[in-house]
């Protein structure tokens, strides 16, 4: 896992890092919002995260962690969903459609009694949380001899815990995990220090010239580096007149043709003194901090800072409206932005 210090909000001195674990837990008691209960095992449960990663805690980034844990869950470990069962039942149906599994098939493998007499989409249909969702399709998978083939991989759970993690995420930086545990990382994600500990990772674990906790927000819903990659998009856009989605999406996994920001740099390919292939390795590189020191990243963000005869935005908001089966409404990754942005000025202020 990459783990760095997190830069400084502008207009703010960064503050040390508490060396003695204890001042970091009063430090938690003191930031934590008044209604919050168990205060000393959130308190334990951060600082260990924050220990176990060498990520500096300060003042800025507790106060980062508990504006996405309290838009996220409002400090509930295993939150509960409106209609999850519902929800789920309509995203299985989705997705077992898309694999070409018939709905025959499915309907008879959830109407399936299980261990405790009831079926499996009785249960399905009572389900509150995400973590209940979870453990009920390990149980199904695992409780009959079909439920591997149908059903492995259908499980509609990607996130969860109280900062609503990526499970993804979690199983990819497992490594060095600090708790024995018996279970999956999957199990851990949804317990409070698991979801703790992975959703600190996904918000600071990167070394990032952030000057405003905002962008880390935009990415902890977009991805790594979305705010900044977003920028670039916007100065390529600047300099060749091409228009650009903002989405931070500088080149698809896999992508063999080249997209619409690819084609757009390869519009400056002899002004930059850079071949097509040079533009896609560099481009390649959009997922770490290496990027910021291509030929490619600087040329293009020289070009635009000259034709604005102003330094352009390093950092901007990415332009994506978010996708869930638990989203009933139009929602965008600036608006998630904004409101944990709001919630963590307040933190500030305590």
């Amino acid at each position: 896992m990459v783990l760095a210090l997190l830069q400084g909000c502008a207009g703010r001195r960064e503050e040390q890092q508490a060396a003695d674990p204890a001042q970091v837990r009063a430090q938690l008691m003191r930031l934590l919002p008044a209604q919050v209960k168990d205060r000393q095992g959130w308190a334990q449960d951060i600082q260990t995260a924050f220990q176990a990663q060498h990520i500096t805690a300060s003042k800025s980034n507790l106060c980062a962690v508990l504006a996405v844990t309290e838009q996220e869950s409002t400090f509930s470990a295993d939150p509960q969903v409106p209609n999850l069962g519902r929800i789920a039942r309509q995203e299985i149906d989705r997705r077992a459609a898309r694999l070409h599994i018939p709905r025959l098939l499915v309907d008879g493998a959830l109407n399936t009694p299980s261990a405790n007499g009831k079926t499996y989409q009785q249960r399905l249909l009572a389900v509150r949380s995400e973590k209940q969702l979870s453990a009920l399709f390990d149980d199904f998978i695992a409780g009959l001899p079909l439920g591997r083939t149908l059903l492995d991989g259908l499980n509609p759970v990607h996130t969860g815990g109280p900062m609503q993690v990526s499970i993804a995420f979690a199983e990819r930086h497992a490594k060095d995990y600090p708790y024995s545990y018996a279970g999956t990382i999957r199990q851990e994600v949804f317990s409070r220090r698991g979801g703790m500990y992975f959703g600190i990772a996904h918000l600071l674990g990167y070394p990032a010239n952030y000057q405003r906790q905002l962008y880390r927000f935009a990415d902890f819903n977009a991805g790594w580096y979305a705010s900044r990659d977003a920028a670039f998009q916007a100065a390529l856009s600047q300099v060749t007149g091409i228009k650009l989605a903002l989405d931070g999406d500088l080149i698809a996994p896999g992508a063999i043709m080249p997209g619409s920001t690819e084609q757009a740099a390869r519009k400056l390919g002899r002004q930059l003194g850079l071949r097509n292939t040079q533009i896609r390795s560099q481009l390649e590189e959009s997922d770490s901090l290496e990027f910021e020191h291509t030929e490619l990243y600087r040329g293009v963000f020289a070009l635009a800072d000259a034709k604005a005869g102003k330094q352009v935005p390093r950092a901007v908001l990415p332009g994506i409206e978010l996708k869930s089966p638990k989203i009933t409404r139009k929602l965008t990754t600036a608006w998630f932005a904004g409101r944990v942005d709001e919630r963590y000025e307040r933190c500030m202020r305590r």
